[in-house]
């Protein structure tokens, strides 16, 4: 029944032990224990908790622009969709290819082609959202945060929009003590400074946040402050019949409520820095920077992601006050009442390969949590 749903999308071979080169499914998660990347290993996992699954993730490595002489490393992907999948789906999509045409235009990866990505991959959703507007209206309220890391040259890219979170363990080599440093800016109106912002940006609306049921939301419909899609509160064109009326806001606005615009980081990785772990929101909801960071200092790499997911999950049944065997056996859609789908991609870095200015491996294409409909 799970796999009618969803299976991952695999191109080239990311494995070299294991032999599960296309992942693996156990009831609703998918896995990849183990695989290579340019510039080192990776091991990716997904779970499922909604009806209908609304993360994406992938992971790319090889060329980063579409001509062979241009620069090559590895790209990671988490999309955590809300409303729905359609959102996410596109950016699984479309997000890689366009990074790839503007770093082709300058042959060299940089913050500014990053940030033209994300703004032209959300110009392309709106713009397929003013297409379906007609006939499907009830796309302009669904929407995805998106977390992007590119390892380039000894440098690693954050690009953030939402809430998921990117998260480094670096070793101190004396005491082989860990460190989690969290690399990734969150857009969430639980966050103070999120809430100034929104206030400093919209100063003659007195309810652009609203402490809603103990939870801020923006306008009280929505956490996150950024995002790609959520059209319903970009335009004001879409928010207005047909569209349902719980998302309808009582009067036209004039500028974005939320914005697209990603927060972007440049870190230079050093021989201290081991591993990134990449994650959607459903996985901090349950565990803690420095707890996910020590679960993969301590622990074989082989399935980590996965040991990830479990660990979360544990968490999420006790504080339920339930076996965690038990919490296993709920079915999607009823699951999320437990816990959200969570995506997990941990990146470990080969100190050597950061030396190479221009690593040439194996090509990569893997995508986790992706439909088998044409639509995925």
């Amino acid at each position: 029944m799970v796999t009618l749903c969803w299976r991952p999308s695999v191109k080239g071979d990311g494995s070299r032990r294991g032999g599960d080169t296309n992942g693996r499914f156990d009831g609703l998660m998918w896995y990849k224990d183990l695989g290579v990347h340019t510039n080192g290993e990776f091991s990716m996992a997904v779970i499922q908790a909604n009806n209908l699954m609304e993360d994406r993730s992938q992971l790319e490595s090889g060329p980063l622009s579409s001509l062979k002489s241009g620069p090559h490393g590895t790209f990671i992907g988490v999309y955590d969709g809300h409303g729905g999948p359609e959102t996410s789906r596109f950016i699984n999509k479309t997000l890689f290819s366009n990074l790839k045409k503007f770093t082709s235009e300058h042959q060299e990866i940089f913050a500014d082609a990053i940030r033209k990505a994300f703004l032209t991959t959300e110009e392309e959703f709106l713009s397929l959202v003013k297409q379906q507007w007609n006939e499907k209206p009830q796309i302009a309220s669904v929407g995805s945060c998106c977390l992007a890391g590119i390892i380039c040259n000894g440098l690693l890219y954050i690009a953030n929009v939402g809430d998921s979170r990117a998260v480094l363990g670096r070793v101190d080599k004396a005491t082989k003590s860990i460190t989690a440093i969290q690399l990734s800016t969150e857009h969430n109106a639980s966050i103070e400074s999120v809430r100034d912002e929104l206030r400093s940006l919209h100063p003659q609306d007195s309810r652009i946040v609203v402490l809603k049921h103990k939870v801020w939301r923006v306008k009280g419909l929505i956490q996150v402050s950024r995002s790609i899609g959520d059209a319903y509160l970009k335009k004001s064109e879409f928010n207005q019949a047909p569209l349902l009326a719980r998302f309808r806001l009582p009067e036209p606005f004039s500028k974005p409520i939320l914005s697209a615009e990603p927060s972007i980081s440049v870190h230079r990785l050093s021989s201290k820095d081991q591993f990134v772990i990449f994650a959607s929101d459903g996985l901090w909801d349950h565990l803690s920077n420095e707890e996910a960071v020590d679960i993969v200092h301590t622990h074989p790499r082989n399935g980590i992601a996965r040991r990830l997911i479990e660990a979360a999950l544990h968490v999420a049944a006790k504080k339920r006050e339930m076996r965690y065997s038990d919490l296993m056996k709920i079915d999607r859609g009823v699951r999320r009442h437990f816990h959200d789908d969570i995506t997990v991609v941990i990146v470990f870095v080969d100190p050597y390969s950061m030396n190479r200015s221009s690593s040439r491996g194996s090509i990569i294409s893997l995508r986790g949590g992706t439909p088998s409909s044409p639509e995925s």
